[in-house]
């Protein structure tokens, strides 16, 4: 079942915590709280705070994992040499349904984020913090935050401060996304590939990191480089933040210090105690085999042995008794429709690699699988943005981990399992005013009329393909509302007005889940063309 996380799921602990001292006292800590739990933070200069980030090995948590103290460094001189003022971004933007970390510390402990955020502007002289946030209760806390510390976007402070709301969608969580977004733009990359260090918010030079990073930064400060390197490994010092979801029984955020066994984590939650797989790093990671659990512990370089990746902290189990694929499959079909429009590798190569997926499990062959594979290859780094590589590393680490799936697919026509659904996708009829919540509304196919002029696959591709017949293949994915207006065109256009669209009810909470997510699997129904 299709169960969406909330906003501030459970939150555990494994050790001393770091991150969430305090959760046990109260349910956010406001500034009087925050400064009883942590104390007072002294600022520091440049250079000392860029040495501390490299002496803890402090690395970005939002995926890329790109070292801190290179990036403060390569902005501090950007803006020397320049002569201007940089500006510092939090980016607590989570568009990924299976991600929560940064929502509960932006919700429970906000001032812990706007303490690095500061030490990082006053470290470089700058004079404005934007913090970016995709929902409501963020966006509240946030405001909250700022206002208990006298914070506000006034000409005449100090520091102006203030919040930006972008949708909450997978392209929008992207760097270059958040800066155009903070420009007056569209929360989209911009098509070409800029450094905010040198160019950013304002044409400034701009350090830009994740909520759980500037955290990280905060507890380091205080604790100093020594302290904080006594929880966690040698190569990767302190603790990370968790989101446990899939197929466990108690979905949490967990904070555990690096080394702490995958296994552990998965027994914390309830997974099952033989997983088939489990997707490490979100819906832009990799897939583990199940064996490899074992060999797994909470760290970069293990998980990367193991063929996983850290990723943005997302740790995502599938049990035995669901299609592996098909759960892919419903990922992928989202990860489709989440593009940003702008280029050929997003816009067509997604559709066209879920389509694939598609193709293999209903019984394809190896001539889809090989036609599968085609297309992942060729979206790899050709993209405006870093959604065709990552979408492809999710479905490609899917075929490596579930070999054994693979095969019953290809050489046996499928696996015999229903896909039950248990990867977190929003739920169709969700309200909202994010441009990419979904519609509630879905695209069918009358094929007593359809003829295959194909003209609604050139509209969207995001939702509609041509399959191997020539006829239309429609995917069993919720239209996002970015891609509603695209949508009923393709219905105007179709010329044998076999094309609609229809509000869809709410699943049922117990309700099963195809393992195709293209109606007929991508044929039309026995009985011809109509």
């Amino acid at each position: 079942m299709n169960l969406p996380l909330p906003d501030v799921p459970e939150v555990r602990v494994v050790g001393l915590p770091q991150l969430t001292q305090g959760f046990d006292l109260v349910d956010r800590l406001d500034l009087p709280m925050h400064l009883k739990v942590h104390g007072p933070l002294a600022p520091v200069t440049g250079e000392l705070l860029a040495r501390l980030a490299e002496e803890i090995a402090l690395r970005g948590r939002g995926g890329a994992g790109f070292p801190f103290g290179q990036k403060l460094r390569s902005v501090a001189r950007s803006a020397i040499r320049r002569g201007v003022r940089p500006v510092v971004v939090v980016n607590g933007s989570e568009g990924e349904p299976a991600c929560r970390k940064d929502s509960v510390l932006l919700n429970r402990t906000p001032h812990l984020i706007l303490d690095g955020a500061l030490l990082a502007a006053e470290a470089l002289g700058a004079r404005t913090l934007v913090t970016v946030v995709t929902r409501n209760s963020t966006e509240i806390s946030v405001r909250a935050a700022l206002a208990e510390r006298g914070l506000a976007d006034r000409r005449g402070q100090g520091l102006r401060a203030r919040v930006v709301r972008t949708p909450e969608r997978m392209v929008s969580g992207e760097a270059s996304a958040v800066i155009r977004a903070i420009n007056g733009g569209p929360a989209l990359p911009p098509g070409r590939r800029a450094r905010a260090a040198d160019t950013g918010v304002g044409g400034a030079p701009t350090l830009l990191s994740n909520a759980e990073t500037f955290a990280q930064l905060a507890v380091a400060a205080r604790l100093g480089a020594g302290r904080f390197r006594r929880s966690g490994t040698d190569s990767e010092p302190g603790t990370v933040l968790l989101t446990v979801s899939g197929a466990v029984a108690r979905p949490m955020v967990v904070e555990v210090p690096t080394g702490v066994p995958l296994r552990y984590v998965l027994r914390l939650a309830g997974a099952p105690p033989l997983p088939q797989g489990v997707l490490t790093g979100g819906y832009h990671g990799n897939w583990i085999d199940g064996p490899a659990v074992d060999a797994a512990v909470v760290e970069r370089a293990s998980l990367a042995a193991v063929g996983g990746s850290l990723g943005a902290g997302a740790i995502l189990p599938v049990g035995p008794e669901t299609c592996p694929l098909g759960e892919a499959l419903r990922v992928a079909d989202w990860l489709a429709a989440e593009t940003a429009g702008q280029c050929g590798p997003c816009r067509l190569g997604l559709p066209a690699a879920a389509g694939g997926l598609a193709d293999v499990i209903g019984g394809g062959g190896p001539a889809a699988l090989e036609a599968l594979r085609e297309v992942t290859l060729a979206v790899r780094g050709r993209g405006a943005c870093k959604h065709p590589d990552g979408s492809a590393r999710f479905l490609t680490s899917a075929l490596s981990a579930f070999t054994d799936d693979l095969a019953a697919h290809v050489l046996r026509g499928g696996c015999g399992r229903e896909t039950t659904g248990v990867l977190p996708l929003p739920l169709p009829g969700r309200r909202g005013t994010e441009e990419s919540v979904p519609s509630g509304e879905k695209v069918l196919v009358d094929w007593t009329l359809c003829q295959g002029h194909g003209l609604c696959a050139d509209v969207v591709p995001e939702l509609i393909r041509i399959g191997p017949d020539g006829y239309p293949a429609v995917a069993d994915a919720v239209v996002p509302v970015h891609l509603r207006g695209r949508a009923q065109r393709a219905v105007r256009r179709c010329p044998a007005l076999a094309l609609r669209i229809e509000q869809t009810q709410l699943p049922a909470p117990d309700a099963g889940r195809s393992a195709l997510p293209y109606r007929n699997g991508g044929r039309a129904p026995a009985g011809g063309r109509g």
